[in-house]
């Protein structure tokens, strides 16, 4: 089978890797993929957004199968103009993308069908969003309606900073169009937990859980990030919990997508705050999570083509999924500045021994070099019978690598660790 896969980050490397084991796979190409995953795949420097692009090569090179991981193509119809063209694919159409592609559906839906999540109101109107944070109490999360790199939720610990926000998104356009609408809801509490689930429509597959570390620095401080660490699974994710998320969440989640004609099929990604008051949801992901796949794949004992083919096919209740009873770790590397301005260029060095941990997010190769090319540069993972192993191993496998203006998170996992340790 010939795989193509969209996209050129960490995720797509650990997606590349998994689907690498089948031994019915005889070549992947990742589009555009970057010099890391070079290593694992034929890389073709063909943009994630590039949609023309991408059927062409699709077409012309006879693929089978297509996994298009990244929100934006998705959002933009990948899959829907791949299957036009008669290829299998892996991932949402753009009807149901729509659920991470704009704040305001994703809200409105949850809402419309009773599904818990946080207070909030919606905002096309600057001066109305202006005044209707003088009504509230501070912490306030402002964001914004489209998709931003996941840089469009801003924490506001006043109300003069979500004006601020409000402000940035709606009249300086900080983020385009996807600011042109906000989203404005209440502040909630408690532990954070991601879970990735694998659905065809009608049957939802959870993965083991998960958490990331979205703040630049350490002890959750700075600003926020695309990620800087995971750990699996979560042991604030109690079975108790899943098993409530599963009955008031995931499922109605997936019936009201097909009652809005808008059937989702491909990975659903569920952020959830266990709050006082129960689980509720932060938000939605049409889309495997980075740096969350990087913890959970590895995981993952069953063959992970296969479980994509059953979901594309509609028989998700037939395949096997399972995960290995043990934990994974996995720390970021970036490049000093990020997320902000950092520099690029500098060169990566990773001894042979460490690579099956590495998943190579922003490098590019030069002249036989591996350079960093983007503010995530790495993760490192490692997997262990323990959490606490898992962190220690990860952490060793980071001292091993080095490059120019690196710096990571020294307290990936930590926090979680008091939580209850496995």
């Amino acid at each position: 089978m010939k795989i193509l896969v969209v996209g050129g980050g960490g995720r797509e490397h650990a997606i590349i890797k998994k689907i690498k084991e089948n031994p019915a796979v005889s070549a992947i190409y990742a589009l555009p993929g970057n010099g890391g995953i070079a290593r694992d795949a034929e890389c073709v420097a063909i943009a994630a957004t590039d949609i023309d692009g991408i059927v062409r090569f699709a077409v012309e090179n006879a693929i089978d199968y297509a996994v298009v991981a990244p929100d934006d193509p998705l959002v933009l119809g990948c899959v829907d103009a791949l299957e036009a063209e008669g290829i299998a694919c892996f991932g949402p159409r753009a009807d149901a993308a729509i659920i991470e592609g704009s704040k305001v559906f994703s809200k409105n839906l949850m809402k419309k069908y009773g599904i818990p999540t946080a207070a909030y109101e919606t905002f096309d109107d600057l001066d109305k969003a202006l005044a209707y944070i003088d009504t509230q109490d501070a912490p306030i999360v402002v964001k914004a309606d489209g998709l931003a790199l996941g840089k469009g939720v801003i924490i506001a610990q006043t109300r003069e900073e979500a004006r601020d926000a409000v402000l940035s998104m709606m009249r300086d356009g900080k983020f385009g169009k996807s600011g042109a609408r906000v989203v404005i809801e209440e502040f909630l509490t408690g532990p954070e937990v991601s879970v990735l689930s694998f659905t065809d429509g009608e049957t939802v597959v959870p993965m083991v859980s998960s958490m990331d570390h979205k703040r630049a620095g350490d002890n959750d401080t700075g600003l926020n990030t695309g990620g800087m660490g995971t750990i699996a699974p979560n042991p604030y994710y109690t079975p108790e919990i899943a098993d409530q998320c599963m009955r008031e969440i995931f499922l109605p989640t997936i019936r009201a997508m097909k009652a809005e004609d808008r059937e989702f099929r491909g990975c659903l990604y569920f952020g959830l705050m266990l709050t006082p008051k129960g689980p509720r949801v932060i938000e939605y992901n049409c889309r495997f999570g980075d740096p969350e796949t990087q913890v959970v794949l590895p995981l993952l004992e069953s063959d992970l083509l296969t479980i994509m083919q059953a979901v594309t096919a509609g028989k998700l209740r037939e395949a096997e999924v399972r995960f290995r009873d043990q934990c994974a770790a996995c720390v970021i590397m970036a490049s000093q500045g990020y997320p902000v301005a950092y520099e690029k260029g500098y060169e990566i060095t990773i001894p042979e021994a460490v690579w099956p941990q590495v998943y190579v997010a922003g490098a590019k190769a030069s002249d036989g070099r591996l350079l960093t090319s983007g503010g995530r540069v790495l993760g490192v993972t490692a997997v262990a019978d323990t959490l606490g192993e898992a962190i220690d191993q990860a952490y060793a496998a980071v001292k091993t690598i080095h490059f120019d203006n690196a710096f990571y998170r020294s307290d990936i996992g930590a926090r979680t660790l008091k939580a209850g340790e496995r």
